[in-house]
């Protein structure tokens, strides 16, 4: 339940422009310190995983692993993501909050 509720605020962060997705616009957004949240898809590669984690890591990013690569991109309206930022401190709260009471 709790997992569809984070689809949902991922899909609102989307519309609201709050939202890179891929690979390219997810780390520029992380680079310069603009993604408050990172999401990886849970069948992402294992370098696509690494390079993001270690990079979140070094500029203070949470992350958590959501869904599937459709999944993920269904949720935004958009093609398979492997990876996506929220830029938006209250949505990442959100999105975040549900993931916990997973």
């Amino acid at each position: 339940m709790n997992d569809r509720r984070a689809a949902s605020m991922l899909g609102i962060a989307r519309r609201a422009g709050k939202v890179e997705s891929g690979e390219y616009a997810t780390e520029q957004a992380i680079r310069r310190g603009r993604a408050k949240l990172l999401i990886l898809s849970v069948d992402a590669s294992e370098n696509t995983v690494k390079k993001f984690m270690n990079m979140a890591e070094g500029h203070h990013v949470p992350a958590v692993r959501f869904r599937t690569k459709a999944e993920l991109g269904h949720a935004i309206g958009t093609g398979d993501r492997s990876c996506l930022a929220v830029t938006d401190d209250g949505l990442a709260g959100a999105v975040s909050k549900y993931l916990e009471e997973e």
